[in-house]
């Protein structure tokens, strides 16, 4: 009887994992579960499972993520997802629905490999952090010091009719949270057209190149004066390499993807990967898919500029092993990437009570409308992937897609329907 005991419960276990497991599904087996296939766990999804109601998740409730994006994918709007939820340092939802290449039908594993685009910049804040803890420079320091470019820099009047000096210098500090003046040069302002005609990031350049040619165009506005989006956090690549004596993408894998087992992530694909590499994807007129042509950021099919902004690829195991890093206060597994107070300084509104060193940050002057908590810091991508961290709750959530110019509201959808999972 103890014999058969022992037998049922393991069977029980076993039953339960499978379910929490990874499916992929075609459309016409809508949302029924599929078993795993024969892959290690583990070293699959990034972080150990649990049960979730072992950590105050709801089993049931966790099934309307997939009842809602099944949807997306059955319509033909979304190539495929996958999706994770961890909460207590636990993994209690890892799933994957639809393709990662349409047209060839291979279809989203636990290892696909995504572009994450602008989901670059928190991991290239950390690295410019790292050498801040180091003693190497200030958040006040001016970025002229380690890049001489940027001295005595110029900037547009208020309403972009004039060329001045700059009254102020671009700091460390001003490039972690977009206020240098720097911009993207998607827009229609003077500063745009000359972004475009410099070609600031163009494929077979290096950062040297990029940090010459932005020294030479104006600023859309002083130093510290408002919030802009731009390619500062590219700026910042460089300047870890100038400040480590050490390639950059040298440094993010030797000072944090090595130590911290995130095996995937590169600002390129080896040949033994490419299979498992994602397909990029666009909306039609018609709420269709297009498959796209290689985005400028792309230096061939398979290898990126060494954007810190916006060139990593990764997978969902990689970066939710980062992301745990930063909910822990900068420590996974016994590897120590930042110190305690550093995270909290990151994850702080320095901006307009709005922007941290890196993130978004979720505060009680700008509440949001679904479910996230206080002090909970996130980002996203071009291509539709999102994360987010919430310290109160002890929750990450993460979505990986390849879609860009995204129309549909499913990041926000996923955040509400994580968070009704919980039960404590």
């Amino acid at each position: 009887m103890k014999k058969l005991l022992t037998f049922t419960c393991l069977l029980l276990f076993c039953i339960t994992i499978l379910a929490c497991g990874t499916a992929n599904l075609a459309p016409e087996q809508d949302i029924q579960t599929a078993t795993l296939k024969n892959v290690d766990v583990a070293s699959t999804q990034g972080l150990p499972t649990a049960i979730p109601e072992d950590v105050g998740v709801s089993t049931k409730r966790l099934k309307r993520i997939r009842s809602l994006l099944q949807g997306y994918y059955n319509s033909g709007q979304v190539s495929g997802f996958l999706t994770v939820v961890a909460r207590r340092g636990k993994i209690v939802h890892f799933e994957t629905i639809g393709m990662r290449d349409v047209e060839n039908s291979k279809p989203v594993e636990p290892d696909t490999i995504f572009r994450i685009y602008s989901m670059s910049k928190p991991i290239t804040s950390v690295a410019v952090m790292m050498l801040y803890e180091e003693g190497h420079f200030q958040l006040g320091t001016p970025v002229s010091k380690f890049i001489p470019e940027f001295k005595n820099m110029k900037v547009y009047n208020n309403d972009q009719t004039e060329i001045l000096d700059a009254k102020r210098e671009i700091t460390i500090k001003h490039l972690l949270m977009h206020t240098a003046g720097l911009t993207y040069g998607w827009g229609n302002k003077p500063v745009d057209a000359l972004y475009k005609e410099a070609k600031i990031r163009e494929p077979g350049s290096t950062l040297v190149d990029m940090v010459e040619k932005l020294g030479k165009i104006p600023l859309v506005h002083e130093p510290g004066e408002r919030w802009t989006y731009s390619v500062s956090t590219d700026v910042l690549g460089y300047f870890v390499e100038v400040v480590s004596g050490m390639p950059f993408e040298e440094f993010l894998q030797t000072r944090i993807f090595g130590p911290l087992g995130m095996v995937d992530t590169a600002f390129s694909v080896p040949s033994e990967k490419v299979d498992r590499f994602a397909a990029l994807y666009r909306p039609t007129k018609e709420n269709g898919l297009e498959r796209t042509r290689r985005p400028a950021l792309e230096v061939d099919e398979y290898t990126f500029f060494p954007s810190g902004g916006g060139g990593l690829v990764s997978t969902a195991a990689d970066y939710i092993r980062f992301s745990q890093m930063l909910l822990n206060g900068g420590e996974l597994d016994g590897v120590r990437i930042l110190g305690k107070k550093t995270v909290e300084l990151m994850r702080y509104p320095h901006h307009n009570n709005r922007f941290g060193l890196g993130f978004a940050i979720v505060t009680d002057r700008n509440p949001p409308n679904i479910l996230q908590s206080i002090g909970s810091f996130s980002w996203g991508g071009a291509a539709a992937t999102t994360f987010w961290i919430d310290p109160q709750e002890e929750l990450i959530g993460l979505l990986m897609t390849q879609l860009l110019n995204n129309r549909y509201p499913f990041q926000q959808q996923f955040k509400v329907l994580t968070y009704q999972a919980l039960t404590e």
